[in-house]
């Protein structure tokens, strides 16, 4: 059994790469379990709060329990899309131990600039790159940029299966359209283009437009994203 926790900040690939990992005969996916203690403790006021709120445990140790206990019928790999963010400081470390963790990051000028458009005022604890550093300093862990996965999805799933010890399927590199019952309540008010997809989509260079008022941020964001980089598979 292999119980694989993916870190992603937001604006990034990490429900395809859910898309992608629950295409695995052998897999089962949890979509953003810590997302209700989040809310709670936080007070943040998320699209949908009221529905996770009511469908996801509020105390992190009930959640880390559900991860680290029994896995759902035969799945060999228990795939666990988190955001990092909500790894809140108050939240136990130790059961992080019984995991095999990876990273999925992104250019935080790409990060801000698309927050920036859904959310308006992004701040460091809204982006999870100090989690994503805290974890890798303690576990390791392979890592993939967003930007690989979009220009060669075969190339870097094979590395990053083979980097978890559970062999690469070439069925995570499609999958049909429409939602899927492992998704998280808030799927209605962020999955319409992933729901569309029938695979990872087209790498697009265009440069990220960052507002002025936000370079600060990005720059503050920097050498999080520069450490875990070097690393990159």
């Amino acid at each position: 059994m292999r119980r694989v926790a993916m870190w992603s900040g937001p604006r990034n690939i990490s429900t395809a790469m859910m898309r992608s990992f629950g295409s695995r005969a052998d897999t089962v996916v949890v979509d953003e379990p810590l997302y209700a203690h989040y809310l709670a403790v936080t007070g943040l006021d998320h699209p949908g709060r009221d529905a996770v709120l009511a469908g996801q445990p509020h105390r992190w140790q009930d959640v880390a329990a559900a991860l680290t206990g029994p896995v759902p019928g035969d799945a060999t790999v228990f795939y666990q899309k988190h955001m990092a963010h909500h790894l809140l400081p108050g939240v136990g470390r130790s059961w992080l131990g019984a995991l095999t963790h990876a990273y999925l990051i992104r250019d935080p000028e790409h990060v801000v600039s698309s927050y920036a458009r859904v959310r308006g005022e992004p701040e460091m604890a809204d982006l999870g790159y100090p989690q994503q550093a805290e974890i890798f300093r303690r576990y390791g862990g392979p890592v993939i940029d967003a930007a690989d996965v979009l220009r060669d999805p075969a190339r870097v799933l094979r590395r990053l299966c083979d980097a978890l010890g559970i062999g690469f399927d070439p069925a995570m590199l499609s999958w049909p359209p429409g939602p899927r019952d492992t998704d998280g309540v808030w799927a209605p008010h962020w999955y319409a283009a992933v729901n569309e997809s029938t695979g990872f989509a087209a790498y697009d260079p265009a440069p990220a437009d960052v507002p002025a008022r936000l370079r600060p941020l990005v720059a503050a964001a920097r050498p999080y994203y520069e450490g875990l980089s070097a690393h990159r598979l």
